[in-house]
């Protein structure tokens, strides 16, 4: 298959394996990476789907399907629609396993029965799932064994395997924002720009806002604006590598003044500057009071 031909294709990802190896937190770590996903889809509907997303035209470049023996009877065809799909798409089986006595722990801490187990044992359902399961895991292109993986190894995993190269593994948000229209909600840190002289105080800057280059060299002239920068950048390279292994995806950082329009979008802009040398982190910037004087 020519680059070319997988470009218009896509890229497809078949996520499936024994219950309770952790099916639920790849799927939701996929869709955090921005892949189209869709869960307990019946094999034999994956052409269908597929041809939906060509027609698309690119808009769903990168799609993946969770197949698994919640679909009873009708799992059975996966071998076959696996070797039919990979005859002419780029598609790649993952899956998912774990030790029996791991599985049964699992099984047994949120009380629902195994899918195969019947009138017998949780162990009896894995055995018959492994069973049935033998033809797909010997196709498969990635096998990942959780038994030893909790939530978060294995959505870093899923991170490393399958995020686009030189992706950002965390965003944060720097907003700027007026202390008189009231305190943003739903953040994870505040900074006070009101340490710094205002700019409103000057006839020929009250006008203008933190955008323009005049206010933001005003606030950065200012004693203690560089060195506020230099050390609140340097405060927060660590923290945001640390939601990195933790896989918190966002964050956000509020930067406040009186009314949000001239020091804390000139000291958010220039934040943000510094932040982007972060590893693994991108950054937006966002003004939530600009323009309500």
């Amino acid at each position: 298959m020519t680059d070319q031909t997988r470009r218009e294709t896509g890229e497809v990802l078949i996520v499936t394996g024994m219950s309770g190896a952790g099916r639920s937190t790849v799927a939701n770590a996929l869709e955090d990476l921005d892949w189209y996903v869709v869960d307990n889809l019946p094999p034999m509907m994956l052409r269908p789907l597929l041809e939906l997303t060509e027609l698309a035209a690119g808009a769903v470049p990168r799609v993946a399907v969770v197949v698994d023996v919640r679909g009873r009877e009708l799992f059975g065809d996966l071998p076959e629609v696996m070797r039919t799909l990979r005859a002419g798409r780029q598609v790649r089986v993952v899956f998912l396993d774990a030790a029996d006595d791991v599985l049964v722990r699992r099984f047994e801490s949120v009380r629902r029965p195994h899918p195969l187990q019947r009138d017998g044992t949780i162990l009896d359902g894995i055995r018959r799932e492994r069973e049935r399961l033998a033809p797909v895991r010997e196709a498969a292109d990635v096998l990942i064994d959780t038994s030893s993986n909790n939530i978060h190894q294995l959505t870093t995993r899923v991170v490393e395997l399958f995020g686009e190269q030189a992706a950002a593994r965390h965003t944060v948000n720097l907003m700027s924002f007026g202390f008189k229209y009231g305190l943003p909600t739903d953040v994870d840190m505040v900074a006070d720009m009101r340490f710094l002289p205002n700019p409103y105080w000057n006839d020929e800057l009250r006008g203008l806002t933190g955008e323009d280059e005049r206010v933001r060299d005003y606030v950065l002239g200012q004693p203690g604006a560089p060195e506020f920068l230099d050390a609140y950048a340097a405060a927060l390279a660590p923290v945001l590598e640390g939601y990195q292994h933790e896989n918190k995806r966002q964050s956000v950082v509020a930067i406040g003044c009186t009314g949000g329009k001239h020091r804390s979008v000139a000291m958010a802009r220039e934040l943000a500057e510094r932040l982007r040398s972060v590893p693994g982190v991108a950054v937006r910037v966002t003004h939530r009071d600009l323009g309500r004087e």
